[in-house]
């Protein structure tokens, strides 16, 4: 009787120096730095375990994969993955949580900290040469704005919205956590969606993405916004429609916007946060929120121990 064979389809994303945990269990294993679509079902003809982080596995390629018996994401997102065939093939589908409590959190405090003191700004005007031309020992181009006291809208409570909540709260911040758009009711411990928005000098978003919060923020949210806020995004690219976002920052609508993702990864002159990175208000970073190396060998250590329990019989971060 053959070995299981276990797949990984995108090895390259993660990083060389982290190290892969060994499966405790008797296994074939084929990693592929990188899979085109069209490479998928040749590569997985014979695996029981795929391991994919951003691959796409739909409904096409699922059905052409009689042998498959697990789905392990090297992520926390799964939109790549068309859980519902899954269910109907039975197929299971595990991701991997709570990994980058401390890496996303830290980027958003970053970008926080970068776009209210305006650090982008000023680095371009000393470049462009304005401190000679000014004379001056200091000069004052950008406003600049101190982060205690200040308010930070959280979008989305769960592991890494709480944690980015007490790195706030440990700033001196004050925290409200959104309740749902269009809620007709709060629940405890939460503020209005549009509440949020009009009152928070800094907004945060850490959301699934999905129909219901696709373009989540748009042009009605951003005009509804203070002219003095801005808007953080390491959750997911498609949760703010960009082109209404550079329009706001081009014309004052907000402050300042930093954002780690993007609708379409990667991202190209044709997206427009990249076709307008020149913006001084406008910090961007190319999906690394989450890329401490103890933060991706957390995630390793939890990817293997998914399929481990799989193995065994055990449910553990069973997305199906």
């Amino acid at each position: 009787m053959s070995l299981p064979m276990v797949v990984f389809l995108d090895r390259s994303t993660i990083p060389l120096q982290i190290e892969l945990p060994q499966l405790p269990f008797d296994h074939q294993w084929l990693e592929y730095d990188l899979t085109s679509p069209d490479q998928i079902v040749e590569r997985l003809q014979d695996a029981q375990i795929v391991i994919t982080n951003k691959v796409v596995l739909d409904r096409a390629v699922l059905s052409q994969l009689p042998k498959l018996k697990m789905i392990a994401i090297a992520a926390t997102g799964f939109n790549n993955v068309d859980v519902q065939c899954c269910q109907e093939l039975g197929i299971a589908v595990a991701n991997v949580q709570g990994y980058a409590t401390q890496s996303v959190p830290e980027h958003v405090i970053a970008m926080m900290f970068a776009l209210k003191r305006n650090l982008k700004g000023y680095h371009n005007d000393i470049a462009a040469g304005e401190w000679q031309r000014n004379k001056q020992f200091c000069f004052f181009t950008h406003p600049i704005s101190d982060t205690a006291g200040s308010t930070l809208g959280v979008m989305g409570s769960g592991a890494l919205g709480q944690a980015t909540a007490a790195l706030a709260k440990a700033l001196g911040m004050q925290v409200l956590f959104a309740e749902r758009k269009g809620a007709e009711q709060c629940r405890e411990g939460y503020v209005p969606f549009e509440q949020v928005l009009a009152t928070s000098d800094v907004v945060t978003l850490h959301c699934p993405l999905n129909e219901q919060t696709r373009h989540l923020i748009g042009r009605q949210e951003l005009n509804s916004m203070k002219p003095s806020s801005i808007i953080i995004n390491t959750g997911r690219g498609g949760l703010v429609d960009e082109e209404a976002l550079v329009d706001a920052l081009k014309q004052g609508v907000i402050r300042g916007a930093g954002f780690d993702v993007f609708t379409d990864e990667p991202a190209d002159e044709s997206n427009s946060l990249i076709a307008n990175m020149h913006l001084p208000n406008l910090l961007l970073t190319p999906h690394i929120a989450w890329g401490s190396d103890s933060s991706i060998q957390n995630l390793a250590n939890i990817l293997i121990d998914n399929i481990v329990a799989f193995t065994e019989g055990r449910e553990q971060n069973r997305v199906v």
